[in-house]
């Protein structure tokens, strides 16, 4: 695999970015802008009415953050100048399959004349999503974007950000291979998407013609997506819809080149563009948050399992590298899986014991002003010791308040209403990441340690296009970059 230096090739280059607003893609697009400022044009695709909505959500979720600190700084009274010439706005959704939504018909040809990079990254990543939001996004929305890609005159190559875990419950080396439509799949057969979409709606038609509240249609647009994830064997909506778009991704794109990055969970930059920059609660740093805050006393899961973490600028990076390295390559099946669980494995006991250090060392003030004290978390090993855990714990004082509720009447009705939806939100959260917390796969990086080695061999600037999960030092990295990072952009 031969090609040359990234930041030349991104000189002049025009790139559509999906979702951009995600925290992948803002990322991206400062990575972009920093490294090489003569980039011609970056398109942002963003969910909004009109240009002016699309300016204010780029100024307050995008500009406005401080991952663009070292970009204000560089640029200083100048930023609008140079932000107005590089970047152009594009109002838009993935999920309407006519041209993305994109309404001016001049802009429409403008970037189908001139673009030469499209970066998929718009996604839902909610496990419970709407069924009906997840197909429209994460599976009919890739196909939408690759429809639009194929109209770019002059495209190199489609990246399409997927995820490690489309490959559902498995156990042992998972690897880097694609999933075809129809094919058997977690041992089950017969997944037809076309069908998935008239079951949708028609299940929409039914809910509304029987006046259901739109609460109702919510909660059964949710059930639904869990059904038939499990139907076919993915624990959820996110992972089930994701691996769909993947297969629509493989299956029609023809001669255009195609490739897919399937990061695993994604976590706080580890070094650009400064150390420790993360938004929203990603999957890990719910528990994070949780026992800072003293409210995880108990932990369900395989305290020796390993959990699959990779730094934000990591996965960013490799986006990058890999989209040079396919640019203009037809008919090459790349797909790369972008982790640490094969070449520098973290486990949950490691977790522990970092979270343990660092908030015994600085704990979480509360609201009370008064230092959070936190202790070793207690671990269930098993769904059959969560459930009798939680009985003894709680159920028996549910069921206490539920007695005395009806002969008091009704005198503690708050306290047990109360009770009773914590119960059974902890309840739904355990299995929802149930899957993971006994996760037993790791994920085969070959085609990704052959991208790093084609870098190495190039002469690629690997100091600056790093991700190599071997460089991460995971008691520093967790202990003085993404705790900390996770306590100052993500706790309130």
């Amino acid at each position: 695999m031969e090609f040359g230096s990234v930041v030349q090739f991104l000189e002049d280059k025009t790139i559509l970015i999906t979702g951009a607003t995600g925290f992948l893609a803002k990322i991206l697009l400062e990575k972009i802008l920093r490294v090489q400022p003569n980039v011609k044009k970056i398109y942002l695709l963003l969910r909004a009415a009109d240009a002016k909505s699309a300016s204010q959500r780029l100024q307050n979720e995008i500009l406005g953050k401080d991952l663009f600190t070292l970009l204000k700084e560089k640029w200083g009274a100048d930023l609008n100048s140079f932000i107005s010439k590089k970047i152009v706005l594009v109002p838009g959704d993935i999920s309407y399959d006519d041209d993305l939504g994109v309404k001016d018909s001049n802009l429409r040809e403008e970037i189908w004349s001139q673009l030469d990079v499209v970066v998929n990254l718009a996604a839902t990543t909610n496990f419970d999503e709407r069924y009906d939001v997840a197909l429209g996004i994460n599976t009919m929305g890739a196909m939408h974007v690759l429809c639009f890609a194929k109209k770019c005159v002059k495209l190199t190559v489609l990246v399409h950000v997927s995820t490690a875990y489309v490959s559902g419950e498995r156990a042992g080396l998972i690897p880097e291979t694609s999933y075809g439509w129809g094919d058997t799949l977690n041992g089950v057969s017969g997944l037809d998407i076309n069908e998935e979409k008239k079951l949708v709606d028609q299940k929409l038609n039914e809910l509304q013609a029987e006046g259901a509240t739109a609460e109702a249609i919510k909660e059964a647009m949710k059930d639904m997506g869990i059904e038939r994830a499990k139907v076919y064997g993915w624990p959820n909506t996110y992972v089930f819809t994701k691996a769909m778009g993947e297969m629509l991704v493989g299956d029609l794109k023809e001669n255009l080149s195609v490739v897919i990055i399937r990061p695993t969970i994604v976590t706080s930059t580890l070094k650009e563009p400064f150390p420790g920059w993360i938004e929203g609660i990603r999957t890990i740093d719910s528990l994070a948050v949780g026992y800072g805050k003293g409210r995880l006393t108990c932990f369900l899961g395989d305290i020796t399992g390993i959990v699959d973490v990779i730094p934000a600028d990591m996965v960013v990076n490799a986006i990058v590298v890999a989209m040079v390295a396919h640019a203009n390559r037809r008919f090459d099946d790349a797909i790369y899986q972008v982790g640490s669980s094969v070449r520098n494995p973290v486990r949950y006991t490691n977790l522990q014991d970092f979270a343990f250090d660092y908030f015994t060392k600085k704990p979480w003030i509360g609201k009370d002003g008064k230092p959070v004290k936190v202790g070793r978390v207690k671990m269930l090993s098993s769904m059959a010791n969560f459930h009798r855990y939680m009985a003894i714990r709680y159920l028996l004082l549910l069921k206490g308040l539920e007695l005395a509720n009806i002969a008091f009447c009704h005198y503690f009705e708050n306290m047990y209403t109360d009770l009773n939806k914590k119960i059974k939100f902890v309840m739904k959260l355990v299995e929802l990441y149930r899957p993971y917390l006994f996760f037993r796969g790791v994920f085969d990086d070959m085609n990704t340690e052959k991208l790093r080695m084609a870098a190495g061999e190039n002469n690629i600037e690997t100091d600056m296009f790093y991700f190599d999960p071997k460089e991460i030092d995971w008691e520093d990295y967790l202990t003085n970059i993404h705790i900390p990072g996770v306590v100052k952009y993500v706790f309130r």
